[in-house]
């Protein structure tokens, strides 16, 4: 795969990946008690598409979407979003950079409950200073089904409909990348599909790009492509997953489905 670099003025360039990543390698403590969770992984996420991430415990599925999402800094190799190298960056510019360019949707909620639902959408644009347009966040609400909700606070909803914020939330900078770690992890399966469901729709809706690492192979079924990871490697990558084959194959890479 051809990974593009920023061009001579420091601007990105083009990309068809949405992400990539080139011979990253992470390696967390030092000498004997050095564990390498990563091992020169080079995979480029194509925009577009919904990726699941996948492996046993320890596998490295966490730290590779850690790495993917600038959350974590690889001991070598190379992480783009789009066609901007995040290697080397300060903690000040990727965090400009989330901000901006990524969402995120993980298993705790992370809502601040004296906010309001609106105002816990909107809060990633207040803390960058952007304009809030409120016919874009009235789409949003729309969209998650919270429209009737958008005065209450999170103590006020449901898992599911908390789950449903936090979505919004991650959709409303219009981000490159939406992250998910572990989206449905604290929800019942029914309300878990109906959060399933806006991710895919996000992908197939508005040509958004969802990277999201789980353990649930009917989750996993969602997926454009799944990723499964063993022993910080990339051991196949599975096209049109179904959660029957990716459980057989978790069951062979030894994790339980």
């Amino acid at each position: 795969m051809l990974l593009k670099h920023k061009g001579a003025a420091g601007a990105p360039t083009a990309s068809a990946d949405a992400v990539s990543l080139a011979s990253v390698r992470k390696v967390y403590g030092r000498g004997a008690a050095a564990v390498t969770a990563l091992h020169d992984v080079t995979i480029g996420i194509p925009r577009g598409t919904f990726t699941a991430i996948m492996g046993p415990s320890g596998s490295g599925k966490s730290t590779f979407l850690h790495c993917a999402a600038g959350l974590d800094t690889p001991t070598s190799g190379t992480v783009l979003l789009g066609g901007t190298d995040l290697t080397g960056m300060n903690e000040v510019r990727l965090t400009e950079l989330r901000r901006s360019r990524v969402g995120f949707v993980f298993q705790a909620f992370n809502l601040v409950s004296s906010l309001d639902v609106t105002q816990n959408i909107t809060l990633p644009l207040r803390l960058s200073g952007t304009r809030i347009d409120r016919t874009w966040v009235a789409e949003i609400l729309a969209r998650v089904g919270l429209t009737d909700r958008a005065h209450h606070r999170p103590a006020q909803l449901s898992g599911g409909q908390q789950q449903r914020v936090a979505i919004a939330r991650a959709l409303v900078t219009r981000p490159e990348v939406i992250f998910g770690d572990e989206p449905t992890g604290a929800l019942d399966t029914v309300t878990g599909r109906e959060v399933l469901t806006l991710l895919r729709e996000a992908v197939d809706d508005t040509g958004q790009t969802v990277v999201m690492v789980t353990h649930d192979p009917v989750a996993a079924g969602h997926a454009d492509t799944v990723l499964l990871l063993a022993d910080g490697r990339i051991a196949e990558s599975m096209s049109r997953p179904t959660a029957d084959r990716v459980a057989e194959r978790m069951a062979t890479l030894g994790g339980r489905a």
